[in-house]
């Protein structure tokens, strides 16, 4: 399963992005050479036309071969100088059409990726309908974030499952937020079990109905589910699978109050008592301290992380309307982009570690969970995957996309472009660089897998 799904994520993605530049080359005129997916020697393949479609032995890429772009890098990348291809300085050349088309043409595998992301996100939202979490067990009420009116629902105790909310049936944490943004305004009551009650609130502007519900959290066990490599929790010996018991001597029955206590506590040492295997362990941990926004109010803090993932309930879909599955696709495609943006801003800035970087076999073990949950899960992995591979391929690293474009926007600038031999010097920094991180990453895997 594993194999199969990590083929599957990488060939379609890499087609997908290059299939982007070659339809933005063939748009402007320009001679496509050699479409292959994979890098290195050629497998297999077949030629039509003026273009020779390839199957190459190393799946870690792909690329297609623009007529008259002058790459000696990307021609070691691609196994050699090709023979038998057109040479001359035509029309149809890469390097004789104006900046624009070039930047077009360039920049086109990423768009196809984006693309592709949005496309996946709103077929999911289509067809399966919005992912919501599939519980309306309460966890944690922040009662001080509450709106006075709002205050009884402080009074619901944490474990109690959450029935109805005014005349709506909750049965998925989706109903629980639409049962409160879109209650009629006025007094509206909230039924539990587990144990039995009620109480009632009065629902009235939308900032306060918000309010509402970002106070309010689902149930989730102490249980940790991932461990980000080089975080606190791996120094300290966390582990998948633990289950949180206690902190600094008191009871932990959920993962809020877990979380609640390791961001009250930036850079100050805690003991976290954990269950494994059927025995009790502690283990220090001192969580690091990082800048945030305070989800109530918005204000900036300093709150503590040590790199854990809880596991959380399983997943349920509520129907979308076609133009709802839309605009589900487009915010999930921007939030999804905006969060990778941040771990790269995290990254240079040194608040996440780079043993949270990962190769092949990070990518391979990923898929393979994504598969095993099944189809809307795997798409929307492939969605997140391409998105980062789009953005990763815009990183001003000569021989990737945004390297390029970094020249192009020099030309663009000096009105004549750089040398054949500059470009040739920055495109081999640029694929020692990129060597050096594929390393880095494969590195991290290895000691992953190795448990260190």
């Amino acid at each position: 399963m594993t194999i199969i799904a990590t083929i599957i994520v990488l060939g379609v993605l890499i087609f997908v992005h290059e299939l982007g530049h070659f339809l933005a080359a063939r748009s402007v005129g320009v001679r496509v050479e050699r479409f292959s997916i994979g890098l290195g020697p050629r497998v297999f393949g077949f030629t039509r036309g003026e273009t020779e479609y390839v199957l190459s032995a190393v799946p870690l890429g792909g690329y297609v071969k623009l007529g008259g772009m002058n790459d000696e890098v990307m021609e070691a990348i691609e196994g050699g100088k090709q023979e038998g291809q057109p040479a001359g300085s035509g029309s149809d050349d890469f390097d004789n059409k104006p900046v624009w088309a070039r930047a077009w043409v360039i920049s086109a595998g990423v768009l196809m990726n984006m693309a592709f992301a949005f496309l996946a996100y709103t077929v999911v939202a289509a067809g399966w309908g919005n992912p919501e979490m599939d519980t309306t067990r309460l966890g944690t009420v922040r009662g001080a974030a509450l709106p006075a009116e709002a205050s009884a629902l402080a009074e619901i105790p944490p474990g109690a499952t959450l029935l109805s909310i005014g005349d709506r049936e909750v049965v998925h944490w989706g109903d629980v937020r639409e049962g409160i943004l879109e209650a009629p305004e006025g007094p509206v009551t909230f039924t539990f079990t587990d144990p039995e009650g009620s109480v009632t609130v009065e629902l009235t502007g939308e900032e306060e109905r918000r309010r509402i519900y970002r106070s309010m959290e689902f149930w989730a066990d102490p249980v940790v589910q991932a461990v980000n490599p080089g975080t606190p929790a791996d120094r300290a010996g966390i582990q998948r699978g633990d289950r949180v018991i206690g902190v600094d001597g008191g009871e932990i029955a959920t993962w809020p109050e877990f979380v609640s206590i390791v961001q009250q506590n930036p850079d100050t040492e805690i003991q976290v008592a954990l269950l494994r295997d059927g025995g009790e362990l502690v283990r220090e941990v001192t969580p690091d301290a990082v800048q945030d926004l305070d989800p109530i109010t918005g204000e900036p803090r300093t709150i503590g992380q040590i790199g854990v993932l809880p596991a959380l309930p399983g997943v349920a879909y509520s129907p979308l309307a076609p133009v709802e599955a839309v605009r589900a696709g487009w915010d999930e495609t921007y939030a999804i982009t905006a969060l990778i943006l941040g771990f790269l801003r995290d990254l240079v800035t040194g608040q996440i570690s780079p043993r949270n970087l990962g190769s092949i076999v990070a990518i391979g073990e990923a898929s393979g969970q994504a598969a095993a949950e099944g189809l809307p899960v795997f798409l929307r992995f492939m969605a997140l995957f391409s998105i980062n591979l789009a953005i990763l391929n815009l990183l001003p690293i000569p021989v990737l996309d945004g390297g390029h474009l970094v020249f192009l926007g020099i030309e663009a600038v000096r009105g004549r472009p750089l040398s054949v031999e500059q470009r040739m010097r920055w495109s081999q920094v640029g694929f020692v660089v990129l060597i050096g991180i594929m390393a880095l990453a494969l590195g991290n895997d290895f000691l992953r897998l190795f448990g260190l």
